[in-house]
């Protein structure tokens, strides 16, 4: 591609639970080309497995390639799912076998919470809450970095997509047994989607995308919020935690900045707005902005600002590490 530097070139990759998304591009031009496949890298003992992820990255790149021309890359930025708790083998490994492939000297590796704090806000100093199927928070004052919660479903992501869900479904059980806090109108929205509750643990509990299910519930209690007080509460409940959050990773000092990220706010008012009145009570300091990308545009950001060496975030072990190799 002419009027391109030849050792200005990045790969940035965006690796989460629907597989991998890919852009290859320099910081001059921006992205250039971009690919994805719908295959998710595996996790096995050691985490992130980095043989698979290289083997389904290779295509990915080959096909980048083909399309912006024989490119040399530099420099690689990886934002990953897991990648705090579960990227042990992919930050041991990874920057070798990219040396080896590609030649590629500078190398990224940030957990799929940071990219998603670049993509929506930048190097500037705040907090951004990443909801979804789970929930994290994560600020910075950009000497290091403050996450919150994140532990999945069955010990944490309290406010997101699976939370709600499972706390509509728990109200439509309650008013299935004729307990307190029930809900007649998610039980019957309940019924609708999976047919008599009283088969639910049976289907529920035994399928590998357990919290994807309890997820996909979370709009039918946000289109019962307007009429019934029970999905109100579960709403109003999710934002406090959503806040709780917030607050625990925010800057104190300042006018931090506070974005929301993900697919998860979708659910439309019945959350964003008592979301915004626990905002505003528990960081009052704070400014609400909107996001101004999502995780693989904070891997591109990093990408471009990481070729040019004018790259300022904190560094960190397990949430963001860069690795440089002889060559630069």
């Amino acid at each position: 591609m002419t009027g391109v530097s030849e050792g200005s070139w990045f790969l940035a990759v965006d690796s989460g639970g629907s597989g991998l998304r890919a852009v290859v591009g320099t910081a001059e031009h921006g992205p250039l080309a971009r690919r994805e496949s719908c295959e998710p890298v595996r996790t096995g003992e050691r985490g992130i497995d980095p043989e698979d992820f290289m083997a389904r990255l290779v295509p990915l790149v080959r096909a980048l390639t083909a399309e912006a021309g024989a490119v040399p890359l530099t420099t690689v930025v990886v934002g990953a799912t897991g990648l705090a708790s579960l990227g042990d083998g992919l930050r041991a490994e990874l920057p070798g076998a990219l040396a080896r492939e590609w030649g590629v000297r500078r190398v990224a590796l940030a957990a799929d919470a940071v990219t998603a704090y670049v993509g929506a806000l930048g190097p500037r100093p705040g907090a951004v809450i990443a909801g979804g199927t789970g929930l994290i928070a994560i600020g910075t004052d950009l000497t290091g970095w403050r996450r919150a919660d994140g532990w999945g479903h069955l010990l944490g992501d309290c406010g997101g997509g699976a939370w709600i869900g499972r706390a509509g479904l728990e109200a439509a059980l309650r008013a299935h047994d004729g307990r307190e806090g029930g809900s007649a109108e998610l039980l019957a929205c309940a019924e609708e989607v999976f047919g008599p509750v009283a088969g639910l643990p049976g289907a529920l509990y035994p399928r590998p995308d357990r919290p994807a299910v309890l997820a996909s519930f979370a709009p039918r209690v946000a289109g019962c919020a307007d009429e019934d007080p029970v999905a109100a509460g579960i709403l109003r409940a999710a934002a406090r935690h959503m806040a709780d959050s917030a607050a625990a990773v925010c800057p104190p000092a300042g006018e931090p900045c506070i974005a929301l990220t993900g697919g998860l706010f979708k659910l439309g008012d019945p959350l964003l707005g008592p979301l915004d009145g626990e905002l505003e009570r528990r960081l009052p300091h704070a400014r609400r902005v909107p996001a101004e990308g999502d995780p693989l545009h904070g891997s591109v950001r990093i990408a471009a600002e990481l070729s040019t060496g004018s790259l300022t975030l904190p560094s960190d072990g397990t949430m963001l590490s860069v690795t440089t190799r002889p060559g630069d």
